[in-house]
C-alpha cells in the first residue's frame, strides 16, 4: 500500500511538472484593422455605414490536437472575451507539454454548462454573470455572442441593432492550425474579424435581414451568424513571451490581531460579489463604518450625515429630488440608493469613482454636501471613536483610509434580496396576474419580427440583481448622455427617479421607454432599434409593468 501511494504520489508530480499554461490574446478586427468601438465607419455588403458598441464572446470546450490526431481534451476552461471592457486575453491552465498541430474551441457552452446555476461561479470566473452580463437569468442559458450598435438608414436616420447569438443549438466548434510546440508557458494570438461575421457565405443587412435577434428557433439571423463564424477566427502568431501578469497576492490591511468576520448576506440566486480581499468585512469594521455613516459631526456644520441624503426607508435615497447639503446647498443629481453595492465596480452616475472606499470620501469634502476637509474628519474620528478603530483595525489612530475602509466595510453589507417577487420566485409567494402580466412584459424582448411585443426592459436591468451596472443613453435629452444604470429593486421606496429625479412617478418613467425617446449618437442601441412613436404598449400593459416593479420592493427597509 506505501509503495502505490509513493507511485501515484509520484506519477501526479510528473505530470504537474510537465503541464504548462496557454495564454491566449484575441484581437477584435475588421477588414484586417483594429475594431474601434462605437465608431459609424464599417459597412454591411449592402453598404450600411454602422457601429459596434458591444462585442462579447463566451468560448468553451477548449482542445488541442497533437500530431498523431489525437485530441487533448481541456476541461471546465472558458473564456469571456469583450471589445468595450477591453478583455482581450484568457489562459488555458495545465496543458500538457508537447507538439500539438491544432486548436479546436466552441463559441458557446455544451448543453449542460449553459444551463448549470450561475451562482456558483466565483466573482472572477468567466461565466459568473455579474462579470459577463451574458446570463438571461429568468430564461435559463447564457447569451454566446453579443454584437450591438447603431447603424444609418436609408434617409440619414440612426437605428440601433442588438444581435444575441445563443441557445444550445447554436454553440458553434471552432478549429484552427495551430502548430506549436508547448514546453514552459507559452504564448498565441488570434484574431476576431467581424467583416466576414457580417458580409460572410450569408450577409447580414440590417434592413433585409433585421435589427434584432435573441435567437428563438428558426430565427434566419441566428442561423446567418452560426454559417459565418466558420471564417471570423484566424491565428496571428504562436511566438513571444506571455503577456499576462500573475495576479497578486493581496494582504488584508490593518488586520486587528482579534477580528470577527461578518457574516454578509445575500440571495442563493444571486452571482458572488467581488468583495475586496484587501477590506475583509469584520464585525469591528463594520460597525464602525455605521457609525460614521450616521454621524453628523463628520459635516462642516455637523448637521449632515450621510444618511441625511440615503435615508434608510427609502433604500438608502432620498425623496427629495436634489438633497440639501451644508447651508442649504444642492447639488444636480438626484441622490442613489444604496444597496447591492457589492456587485458594482463603479461609484456615482457618472462611474468617476472604481471603489467604494474612493466614493464616499468624496461627499465628505464636496461643498454642496458635507463640506468638510479630510483633515477635520480624521480629527474627529480619531477623537470620538479610538476604541472602535482599535477594534476595526487594530490601533486607535485613524486617517482618510481607514475612514474609507470603515464606510466601503458598512455599505457593502446593504443588501436587498428578499421582495414579493423573489418569494414568488422561491414558491412562497403568489404573483397577480397584472403583476405576472408585466413580468412577461419586462423579459419579453421588441422586435416585430419576431412577433414579439415586450417592453424590453431586460436587456440593461436583467438578471437577479436587475441591473447590468453598465452605462447607458437612455433617450432622456436631445445630444444624449451616459448615466449608470440603478438596479429596479426597491422602486417603490426610492422616488423621484433618473439621474436627476425629473420623474415623480413610475407611471412616468414607463411612458417615457413608451413613447418618448430622444434619438442621438449615443442612444443605447436596445432602445435606438424600437420605432420612433415608441413601443405603443396599452393602458392596461402599462399598468401591469408598474405593477410587477412595485413587487421588487424589499419590506425590510420599511421595518
Amino acid at each position: 500500500m506505501e509503495i502505490r501511494i509513493f507511485s501515484l504520489l509520484f506519477f501526479a508530480l510528473t505530470v504537474a511538472a510537465s503541464a504548462a499554461d496557454l495564454h491566449v490574446e484575441i484581437g477584435f478586427r475588421f477588414g484586417g484593422k483594429p475594431l474601434l468601438a462605437d465608431s459609424l465607419r464599417y459597412e454591411t455588403s449592402a453598404g450600411e455605414a454602422f457601429s459596434v458598441s458591444r462585442c462579447s464572446l463566451l468560448l468553451g470546450s477548449f482542445a488541442l490536437r497533437e500530431t498523431d490526431g489525437s485530441w487533448v481534451e481541456v476541461p471546465d476552461q472558458f473564456a469571456y472575451l469583450d471589445l468595450a471592457s477591453r478583455r482581450t486575453r484568457f489562459s488555458l491552465k495545465d496543458i500538457p507539454e508537447n507538439s500539438y498541430e491544432a486548436l479546436r474551441f466552441t463559441v458557446g457552452l455544451d448543453e449542460k454548462v449553459n444551463h448549470r446555476d450561475p451562482a456558483q461561479y466565483t466573482a472572477a470566473h468567466p461565466l459568473n454573470p455579474n462579470l459577463n452580463r451574458l446570463h438571461w437569468t429568468w430564461q435559463d442559458g447564457y447569451i454566446f455572442m453579443a454584437l450591438e450598435g447603431r447603424y444609418r438608414k436609408k434617409g440619414g436616420t440612426l437605428g440601433g441593432y442588438v444581435y444575441h447569438f445563443a441557445n444550445d443549438d447554436n454553440r458553434t466548434e471552432i478549429e484552427l492550425s495551430f502548430p506549436k510546440s508547448i514546453k514552459g508557458d507559452a504564448r498565441g494570438r488570434l484574431a476576431f474579424d467581424l467583416q466576414p461575421l457580417f458580409n460572410g457565405a450569408r450577409p447580414i443587412t440590417f434592413t433585409a435581414s433585421g435589427d434584432s435577434t435573441h435567437s428563438h428557433k428558426g430565427d434566419p439571423i441566428a442561423a446567418a451568424l452560426r454559417t459565418n463564424l466558420a471564417t471570423p477566427f484566424s491565428i496571428v502568431s504562436l511566438e513571444g513571451e506571455s503577456s499576462i501578469v500573475p495576479a497578486q497576492k493581496v494582504a488584508p490591511l490593518y488586520l486587528p490581531a482579534e477580528s470577527k468576520g461578518y457574516r454578509f448576506k445575500m440571495a442563493g440566486t444571486f452571482p458572488r460579489p467581488p468583495l475586496p480581499l484587501d477590506n475583509p468585512l469584520l464585525n469591528g469594521r463594520v460597525a464602525l463604518g455605521e457609525q460614521l455613516f450616521n454621524d453628523a459631526s463628520l459635516s462642516q456644520n455637523g448637521q449632515i450625515s450621510c444618511a441625511s441624503c440615503h435615508q434608510k426607508e427609502f433604500a438608502f435615497s432620498d425623496p427629495r429630488q436634489f438633497s440639501m447639503g451644508v447651508n442649504g446647498k444642492s447639488g444636480s443629481f438626484h441622490s442613489m440608493p444604496l444597496f447591492n453595492l457589492a456587485w458594482k465596480s463603479s461609484f456615482f452616475w457618472d462611474g468617476r469613482a472604481k471603489s467604494l472606499r474612493e466614493q464616499v470620501l468624496e461627499p465628505l469634502q464636496d461643498p454642496n454636501e458635507m463640506g468638510s476637509t479630510l483633515e477635520d474628519v480624521v480629527t474627529t474620528v480619531e477623537q470620538k471613536y479610538p476604541d472602535e478603530l482599535d477594534a476595526a483595525f487594530g490601533s486607535p489612530d485613524a486617517s482618510s483610509e481607514k475612514v474609507g475602509l470603515a464606510l466601503e466595510s458598512y455599505l457593502l453589507t446593504l443588501t436587498s434580496y428578499d421582495s414579493k417577487f423573489d418569494r414568488a420566485m422561491k414558491g412562497e409567494a403568489t404573483l397577480e396576474e397584472d403583476e405576472r402580466r408585466g413580468f412577461e412584459l419586462f423579459f419579453t424582448e421588441y422586435e416585430p419580427r419576431s412577433r414579439k411585443y415586450g417592453a424590453d426592459c431586460f436587456h440593461c436591468h436583467g438578471g437577479a440583481l436587475f441591473s447590468d451596472h453598465g452605462f447607458h443613453d437612455n433617450g432622456l435629452a436631445p445630444g444624449g448622455k451616459r448615466f449608470a444604470t440603478p438596479s429596479l429593486r426597491n422602486l417603490g421606496l426610492t422616488a423621484p427617479y433618473m439621474h436627476d429625479g425629473r420623474f415623480g412617478t413610475l407611471e412616468e418613467v414607463v411612458e417615457h421607454y413608451n413613447s418618448e425617446i430622444h434619438p442621438s449618437e449615443t442612444l443605447d442601441p436596445n432602445l435606438a432599434k424600437h420605432p420612433a412613436g415608441g413601443l405603443g404598449l396599452s393602458a392596461e400593459d402599462k399598468a401591469a409593468l408598474v405593477a410587477f416593479l412595485k413587487t421588487l420592493d424589499d419590506p425590510k427597509f420599511l421595518e
